[in-house]
């Protein structure tokens, strides 16, 4: 009798969603302020652009993070299109998300009959092992079996740091101190495949100071995978701290010389203004962004969900 004071399940589940949409907007509230809300104050209640103006909203789409190129390409848009100010907001939102979706699918490949190598790459402090134990935890907790590799094996605390992400999320680990790292990746290979995990995560060095040396490691345990997991499905991640902005876009070069990278991760997207940054990916290595961490907890790691942030940063 007191079910009529119960909320029913469609209504549950879409004040979940409405709660986790908002969560995510208020993450990435820095982000709009400085991609739309700087932009609108720019504009003002102007009829029509001037040089000033639009040479104001070229700067601020450069100090959001999207860069140089992208700034001048949308500025230039404006004026070939005659977009007036009033329609600013809508255009500048169909442009991003035509960018976005240019880029390809931002669903992270995951095959449940198969053996899933997820690769990750990027700079010492980017937070790769981080990101790492959140998606091993991600995984398990949906029923799979996980076992990671640390393949970073020129930094030792890398694997330690590692070792408790693993007991964190309670999944196993490979790992032999000072061995070559595609040594490692080799074993990690062949347990995964003799044991049938679901998941393998994969650690790698992300020294920059030796670029020579970092993009030949990287590219024999590519070499390692491809030959040893040939039928597994592969994604190779760059880690992008979104605080570094464009300063940190530069990697991405880096390490789509090594491997065939499918995929960015960006973490520590809550808080910063620089989220911008992931126009600039899309736009200029369309390389689609398919993680996102948003917290330091365990589980403040979410799928990308592009309409999802075109959403929360305009609406």
């Amino acid at each position: 009798m007191f079910n009529f004071f119960k909320k029913n399940e469609p209504e549950k589940k879409q004040e979940e969603a409405k709660s986790a949409f908002q969560s995510f907007k208020d993450a990435v509230s820095k982000t709009s302020d400085a991609i739309i809300s700087n932009i609108l104050n720019v504009v003002g209640n102007n009829e029509k652009f001037d040089e000033f103006t639009l040479e104001d909203i070229e700067t601020q789409l450069i100090k959001a993070d999207l860069g140089i190129d992208l700034a001048v390409s949308i500025v230039e848009k404006i004026k070939k299109e005659n977009v007036k100010p009033s329609d600013i907001k809508t255009f500048l939102r169909q442009e991003f998300q035509t960018i976005l979706n240019k880029a390809g699918s931002n669903v992270l490949n995951f095959s449940p009959d198969n053996l899933n190598i997820y690769f990750i790459t990027g700079v010492n402090g980017a937070g790769k092992t981080t990101l790492i134990g959140k998606l091993a935890n991600k995984f398990k907790k949906d029923g799979y079996k996980v076992l990671l590799a640390a393949g970073d094996t020129f930094r030792a605390a890398a694997e330690e740091q590692l070792d408790i992400w693993s007991k964190r999320a309670d999944v196993d680990i490979v790992r032999e101190d000072k061995a070559d790292s595609a040594s490692v990746v080799y074993k990690a290979i062949e347990k995964a495949q003799a044991e049938n995990y679901n998941v393998l995560i994969i650690d790698t060095a992300g020294r920059l100071q030796n670029k020579f040396n970092l993009i030949e490691e990287l590219r024999k345990i590519k070499s390692v995978i491809d030959k040893k997991a040939s039928n597994a499905v592969l994604e190779s991640i760059l880690v992008l701290d979104a605080n570094l902005g464009q300063n940190g876009l530069s990697q991405a070069k880096v390490f789509k010389e090594a491997v065939n990278l499918t995929a960015c991760a960006l973490t520590k997207l809550d808080g910063s203004s620089k989220g911008g940054v992931i126009f600039s990916i899309a736009e200029q290595y369309s390389i689609p962004v398919k993680l996102i961490g948003i917290g330091e907890k365990i589980d403040d790691i979410r799928n990308f969900d592009k309409d999802e942030f075109i959403s929360a940063i305009f609406e």
